[in-house]
């Protein structure tokens, strides 16, 4: 948690298995990561923030928890779980709400330079949206 004007904030780091782990240790990720948050009093500003391994994508009926301006097209298994996940604690994908040009959306560059991606993604509670982060 943190103090001062941000008193009563909670900041989750996480690093979520890859795509290509088994189902099992997401489904374990993401059960531990449920548990920890419902622990959290409902009414401190929760960030959840970090490496999700989750493309997400540019879908209309996902807009108010997503947004439109996820640099990918298609949605991975990860990116739907990041989506439930979201959906289920009441947060939104902030990291995806802001018009920005391609290069500075993508988090992480394949090996060969040649494939971007956007990964990594904070998420924030959804009473908080208008007043916390929408610089």
């Amino acid at each position: 948690m943190l103090g001062g004007p941000w008193r009563n904030t909670i900041v989750v780091n996480v690093h979520v298995p890859s795509e290509e782990k088994s189902e099992n240790s997401k489904d374990s990720f993401y059960e531990e990561l449920e548990q920890v948050f419902n622990h959290f009093p409902k009414y401190h500003m929760k960030i959840l923030l970090g490496d999700f391994n989750a493309k997400v994508e540019r879908e209309k009926i996902l807009k108010p928890t997503i947004g439109q301006e996820s640099l990918h097209q298609d949605i991975i298994d990860n990116g739907v779980r990041l989506v439930n996940f979201a959906m289920s604690k009441n947060l939104v994908v902030k990291s995806t709400m802001f018009p920005h040009r391609n290069i500075h959306k993508y988090t992480s560059t394949s090996p060969d330079g040649k494939t971007h991606n956007q990964i990594d993604h904070i998420s924030i509670d959804r009473r908080w949206q208008s007043s916390v982060l929408d610089v």
